[in-house]
């Protein structure tokens, strides 16, 4: 990846303008935040940041707790009323509506601020029956990974049915590598083979909690579709988790994966060369299959005990030099709209133009474990509709 912001020149112009923005201090006496993240990345991050901000807030002291990503919607459920919670915490967008029906999580302080200058989807991500709550620090969704010494450029699919075909003949010439690989039996990836011919989770607007459309005519048709690339993937769900397949790839043992910007670091570091294109489209579309997008974000608690402070430090992270500093430290998409520099950035931009946020309703909670274990039943050999069926009755309960 190209490098075009020098850490040191991010570290003091940070510091300097967070001074200038910032002349009020927080309150006196000797405060300690505490932020949950997840690793490989973003605790970095949160360790720089805190670093800087400390800097211009000798009173505030930011000490990093490794919680990931996954796990801290429930755990602030549990730690947060016994007092040993988080003060700020990262949480996908997703989980919004839990967080705010639970009573777990503080308005956007500064709220017009921060929406003048995060990404719209972002803000829209973030936004709860007209309140917006926590800070976009990244934008997220995935694309197709294509391993240039196994896979010329020109070759990428552009549908499914052709990277069926082209995978097939690959591993007929390449028995002991993959054609393509993913993460079969993961929700957040198998949910484009449900959005053929416009067909969205919990309708257009990700709000009608009495239809998931999981089990929609259009949904078993994709799914069944995804069932049939076993032929050319023949691996149980079980053995295909994000770490199997991200390492096929890593390896240089997979020519097409798909998976999001935060490997784009790990594959530069294992030395392969490759590129990102959007992903391929469904039977019958001619446009890029839908893809989740996701907004990553910090949200602070409302069992801090320092709520303005808490909020001073995620705003912080949202601001142009925090956001240059995370995308050279994680590669991931920033929330707000600055320039930079990346030859893989591209193919995500296009992917995220078909992307659709993830829905926040609170029956969302029930929709990972339900359909991961849909997809991992249906790529082993069920019945698709019926599998798809108690998918949708475990999210609405019919």
């Amino acid at each position: 990846m190209k490098r075009i912001f020098k850490l040191g020149i991010v570290l003091a112009c940070a510091a300097v303008a967070f001074m200038g923005c910032n002349e009020k201090k927080s309150a006196g006496g000797q405060v300690t935040l505490t932020v949950w993240e997840s690793t490989n990345g973003p605790d970095e991050f949160i360790r720089q940041a805190g670093e800087i901000f400390e800097a211009s807030h000798p009173n505030i002291k930011i000490k990093f707790q490794n919680v990931e990503l996954g796990d801290s919607t429930g755990q602030i459920a549990l730690d947060g009323p016994a007092g040993k919670g988080a003060d700020i915490f990262a949480a996908p967008h997703d989980r919004l509506g839990s967080l705010v029906t639970g009573g777990h999580v503080l308005p956007t302080a500064n709220a017009d601020d921060v929406k003048s200058r995060a990404l719209a989807s972002c803000v829209k991500a973030l936004t709860y029956d007209g309140t917006m709550y926590g800070y976009p620090v990244s934008a997220e969704t995935y694309a197709l990974f294509y391993n240039k010494k196994l896979i010329s450029e020109s070759d990428v699919p552009k549908n499914w049915d052709d990277l069926a075909s082209w995978a097939a003949d690959f591993n007929g010439k390449n028995p002991q590598k993959y054609g393509f690989v993913m993460g079969a039996g993961d929700a957040y990836y198998s949910i484009i083979f449900t959005t053929k011919d416009g067909n969205r989770l919990f309708g257009a607007d990700g709000n009608d909690r009495a239809h998931s459309n999981i089990n929609s005519v259009k949904a078993v048709e994709g799914m069944q579709f995804f069932q049939g690339l076993r032929k050319i993937l023949d691996v149980p769900a079980s053995d295909l988790d994000t770490a199997t397949v991200d390492g096929a790839f890593q390896s240089g043992n997979a020519a097409l994966h798909i998976t999001g910007l935060w490997n784009v670091v790990p594959f530069e570091k294992a030395g392969i060369d490759f590129g990102v294109a959007p992903l391929p489209a469904l039977h019958g579309d001619t446009t890029p299959a839908a893809s989740f997008s996701g907004t990553r974000a910090m949200f602070v608690s409302a069992y801090t005990d320092h709520p303005a402070e808490a909020n001073e430090f995620a705003q912080f992270l949202v601001s142009d030099e925090m956001q240059k500093l995370r995308f050279e430290i994680t590669g991931a998409i920033p929330s707000v709209n600055i320039e930079v520099s990346s030859p893989y950035i591209a193919g995500f931009l296009k992917q995220l133009e078909y992307a659709f946020p993830m829905p926040t309703i609170p029956e969302m909670a029930m929709f990972w474990e339900a359909m991961n274990n849909a997809s991992k039943n249906i790529w082993n050999g069920a019945d698709v509709k019926t599998e798809l069926d108690a998918c949708n009755s475990a999210m609405v309960g019919k």
